[in-house]
């Protein structure tokens, strides 16, 4: 992005499917210092839309601001396929979900920050610029539980997010992992990597182990007879 008052201004794409919190983001960006708002977008897939457009502009953002959970293509998903496309551009994560497994697959994927949706205004401008500067941004209970994940990891059960345990009860009702993406909204590669995730931590070999598990647990009621 040009340069105003010799300080280059970084620009930023702000991606979320919910208008107001899209919108309220780009405001607050306009006013920081350094930092322009140069485009919308709703979900994972129209943020590739107006990267193409942005591309051919010449007005390429430095950074993408992106939430987790969207319809159509989530934010974990688009992060490989913008980084493919344009590997100079950085995504930092900005949801309400803080679950580690989340912030694992945001970060295997390539995101250069991870903030909470409750971070203070002037975080989420200082992830910005880390992104911008190539450095990785997470939010302080971010990192407390990722702390906390690798001193004393939690086992069985209790080591699935909520999001996992969700899976697990809709891989015992015998749906597929292009059903489960379809239930949750989400792509189908990210449902094949739940799945996936709960076998290994639950150290099964088949789905119909997890059903198993989930019936003795009491994640779903057992068949009727």
């Amino acid at each position: 992005m040009p340069s105003m008052a010799g300080q280059e201004v970084i620009g930023v794409l702000v991606v979320d499917d919910h208008a107001v919190v899209r919108r309220g983001l780009a405001a607050y960006l306009e006013s920081a210092d350094g930092i322009e708002a140069v485009a919308e977008a709703v979900n994972g897939r129209d943020a590739l839309v107006q990267l193409r457009r942005l591309a051919t502009e010449n007005r390429l953002p430095k950074v993408v601001l992106m939430d987790v959970l969207m319809p159509e293509m989530d934010g974990i998903s688009a992060i490989g396929e913008i980084l493919a496309s344009y590997p100079d551009v950085r995504v930092v994560m900005l949801t309400s979900f803080g679950e580690v497994e989340r912030v694992y697959a945001a970060l295997q994927a390539g995101a250069a920050g991870y903030l909470l949706k409750d971070a203070d205004p002037d975080e989420v401008a200082a992830a910005i610029r880390a992104a911008a500067r190539g450095e990785v941004h997470l939010d302080p209970a971010v990192a407390g539980r990722l702390t906390r994940q690798l001193v004393s990891p939690p086992t069985g059960l209790a080591s699935l997010t909520a999001r996992e345990r969700t899976v697990l009860a809709l891989v015992a009702r015998g749906l597929s992992n292009r059903q489960i993406a379809a239930e949750l909204y989400i792509s189908d590669r990210t449902a094949r990597t739940h799945v996936s995730h709960v076998l290994t931590k639950l150290q099964l070999s088949s789905r119909t182990q997890a059903a198993l598990v989930a019936i003795r647990e009491g994640l779903i009621p057992p068949p009727s007879s």
